[in-house]
This record gives structure tokens, sequence and C-alpha cells, in this order.
């Protein structure tokens, strides 16, 4: 974290944000705010679990966290 008022702290959670709106929100009516709250969670661990990111090789954060365990 750098000192208060760097917007470069930020941008990892505006970018997550950004993704989540775009890959789920938009595309979707959601009648109650439970249906949110669990079209969320389920983004959220198809993010972390299943999508391929190219930042890290193609893999997902949870694999490529597995990854650097077993490196280690």
């Amino acid at each position: 974290m750098g000192a208060t008022g760097v917007c470069w702290d930020n941008s990892p959670a505006e970018s997550f944000w950004s993704t989540f709106n775009h890959e789920e929100y938009y595309r979707h009516v959601y009648a109650t705010k439970a249906e949110l709250v669990a079209a969320m969670d389920k983004w959220i661990r198809f993010y972390n679990s299943g999508r391929r990111h190219s930042s890290i090789g193609m893999l997902s954060p949870d694999a490529y966290e597995t990854s650097l365990s077993v490196a280690a």
C-alpha cells in the first residue's frame, strides 16, 4: 500500500468490480437482493476457481496458488 490518497492502491479492486459488472451484473436482471448476492457469490467462486487469467499463464487464481505452494 502506498501513501494516503495514492490512486494506484485502488486499481486492483476497481478492475475486479469492473470485470464483474461487465461479465455478470449488466447481463442479468435480479428480482431480489438475495438473487444478486447469490449471483455475486457464484461469480466470485468462478473467478477464483474456473476463470483462466492470461497474466498468470492461463491458470485460475486457485490453480496458480497451488502451483506456487507445490513449487516451494
